[in-house]
């Protein structure tokens, strides 16, 4: 009986564990995705609302219209970083950890690189308007900051993972942290295609 409960309670056998149904990390993960899909909506709705409401040209105060060339390249670096993560998501489903490893440090490379685009495209638009300069400026940096902040957020979750995968956590039975954390990347993924239509394109509709 002894020999039964230490075999069941070995860190092997906990790493296999497989839990019955939804856990609560997945369907609390679920409600702050629902939770800041609708504040994200709210502010994309006041961006459209503003604008119209505005009626002038926009934007305003001879802020010329924002240039779509590193918008485009920073969705090309965020939008596929979902991919790597799927494939080790899938890899990990199947106990390949190395699988699990390379994806998840690319999906960090290249979240990193669109916050270093995020940042450098900054450092070019605060030269002619800043947060206070009008609504528009408002609405641009808080909106956009919002986003990267959660990139950020999600770089955290995913260097988590990273380190917990390095010390053999995670097996083809146990892994559900990576599944919540792949549905919190892919909503920040979404979320940014609906940025780069709201903020970079519609002003030249």
């Amino acid at each position: 009986m002894t020999e039964r409960i230490a075999a069941l309670t070995a860190p092997d056998a906990l790493a296999a564990e497989q839990p019955a149904g939804r856990s609560t990390g997945w369907w609390g993960m679920v409600m702050l995705i629902t939770t800041e899909a609708t504040f994200f909506a709210a502010l994309l709705g006041s961006y459209f609302y503003l604008r119209f409401q505005h009626g002038g040209d926009w934007p305003p105060g001879g802020i010329e219209a924002p240039k779509l060339v590193k918008p485009l390249i920073m969705t090309a670096v965020l939008v596929p970083s979902s991919v790597p993560l799927l494939w080790a998501e899938r890899g990990i489903r199947k106990g390949r950890r190395w699988r699990l490893r390379v994806g998840l440090v690319a999906t960090l490379l290249m979240g990193l690189t669109f916050l270093i685009l995020q940042g450098t495209e900054y450092d070019e638009k605060l030269h002619h308007f800043t947060f206070t300069t009008n609504v528009y400026g408002s609405l641009f940096y808080f909106i956009t900051g919002f986003h990267g902040f959660h990139v950020l957020v999600g770089m955290l979750m995913t260097s988590w993972l990273l380190a917990a995968s390095a010390q053999g956590s995670f097996g083809s039975r146990h892994h559900e942290q990576v599944s919540v954390a792949a549905l919190y990347w892919h909503f920040v993924d979404i979320v940014w295609v609906a940025i780069l239509f709201t903020i970079y394109l519609s002003p030249r509709l």
